[in-house]
């Protein structure tokens, strides 16, 4: 195979695309783009059983809306993550948590009867951000200001608010102009929005019935510590994980922080969003270039470089950046790993101005080069993501079947740490 070939033509594995479990409610409790399915993470326990390695911690350094958490502790495995984005390790940390039944009652009951009567003045500063203005009309404002002041008041800080504050953020895009399920911010002029109170109850019940069917059928032993941070600035003093198990951000693709901008503003983890792009690989917002990155880059991404410059300048320093990134994560992922580890990675690759780019290819790279050994690459069909598959002439996204197909595979990587 030529230079960028492996390991696109390899055979499609069928160990990873046998189908598996149907997904529990839980796993659905809030919308996520490109969440890769809880059989990744089955399949990997399977693959350590095989290999007589024993699973006790599992990480998770880009743990995105926590399908990796919540699969290890139903499994009673303790867990580590991390996610730059605090939309999504909100709704990781929800998922993976245990909740008492009558407290939920009442707390859901508390918060309804405080929105009811609640006769608040909205603040001037929902009414008026250019953000929230653009997306909700001013009736679904003051509504939504007038649920969110309820369950601050009514529940306290914890897991339990954490909680509520995901079923309100679940609703946002469903009360605002967002064009349902797209995967950038599109407004949808003849949508018909539904009331506050509707979706708001409908999401806490779904919730509710997904936490109950998730006590019947997993223990509640292990551990689960959930972090929001930039992953490649945190300082890992000492292996600590027996297996990590992840999916970075794809090069090229779409911008997480720009996605769930309407929980960032209203819950207040930003009042512009824009900001929590800074630190998050594959953001074309971040298209600085040194010479030391170019540097430390291998040969295969100073050929994409070369490429995409004769197109693109820009993106092609956001690619440079995003590889220089993915080669620090695969150093740091070979520091956290205990000593006979295993090390999962699932990746796809990208294509732009009509350059492929094989991250897959590159990843791998690093991983050989870090001192990972035994590396098996199989490749699976993407199934279920939500995500379009589809560029049209321009490299743009598009949801036009007679498009040009470019996220049909993924690939997962799997390499221990001897040493």
């Amino acid at each position: 195979m030529g230079l960028g070939e492996y390991p696109t033509k390899i055979p499609i594995s069928r160990f990873w695309n046998e189908p598996g479990e149907k997904n529990i409610k839980m796993h659905n409790i809030h919308y996520y783009p490109a969440k890769f399915p809880a059989l990744i993470v089955s399949k990997s326990l399977e693959y350590a059983k095989e290999k007589n390695i024993k699973i006790s911690t599992i990480a998770d350094i880009f743990c995105g809306c926590g399908t990796t958490a919540l699969e290890a502790r139903r499994k009673g495995i303790n867990f580590w993550g991390c996610d730059i984005n605090p939309v999504a390790t909100l709704i990781a940390k929800t998922k993976s948590q245990y909740y008492v039944q009558s407290k939920l009652k009442k707390y859901s009951e508390k918060v309804l009867s405080s929105y009811l009567n609640n006769d608040e003045t909205t603040p001037a500063y929902y009414l008026s951000h250019p953000r929230i203005k653009y997306w909700f009309s001013k009736s679904q404002i003051s509504d939504l200001y007038h649920l969110l002041s309820s369950i601050k008041k009514s529940v306290p800080k914890g897991k339990y608010q954490d909680f509520f504050m995901c079923a309100f953020s679940n609703i946002l895009k469903p009360a605002s102009r967002w064009l349902t399920k797209s995967i950038k911010p599109q407004v949808d002029p003849n949508k018909r929005i539904s009331k506050v109170r509707l979706l708001y109850t409908q999401q806490v019940d779904f919730m509710v019935k997904a936490m109950n069917e998730l006590k019947k059928t997993s223990p509640a032993t292990s551990q689960v510590k959930i972090i929001t941070a930039n992953y490649l600035n945190l300082d890992i003093k000492k292996p600590f994980a027996d297996m990590i198990i992840t999916s970075p951000p794809y090069v090229t693709s779409y911008e997480y922080a720009d996605l769930h901008q309407l929980s960032a503003i209203w819950l207040g983890f930003s009042d512009d969003y824009r900001t929590l792009r800074q630190g998050s690989i594959g953001s074309l917002y971040h298209d600085s270039l040194t010479q030391n990155k170019l540097d430390e880059v291998n040969e295969y991404a100073k050929m994409i470089y070369d490429k995409l410059s004769r197109k693109d300048s820009r993106k092609a320093k956001s690619v440079v950046k995003y590889f220089y990134d993915l080669k620090n994560t695969v150093d740091k992922a070979y520091k956290i790993l205990k000593s006979g580890g295993l090390s999962v990675f699932v990746i796809g690759n990208t294509e732009y101005s009509g350059v492929a780019v094989n991250n897959a290819k590159y990843l791998h790279d690093c991983m050989l080069e870090r001192g990972f050994s035994n590396i098996t690459i199989s490749k699976r069909i993407i199934r279920g993501k939500t995500l379009s598959p589809y560029r049209d002439s321009k490299g743009r996204f598009s949801s036009n079947s007679k498009d040009r197909k470019v996220y049909r595979y993924e690939f997962v990587i799997i390499a221990e740490k001897i040493k």
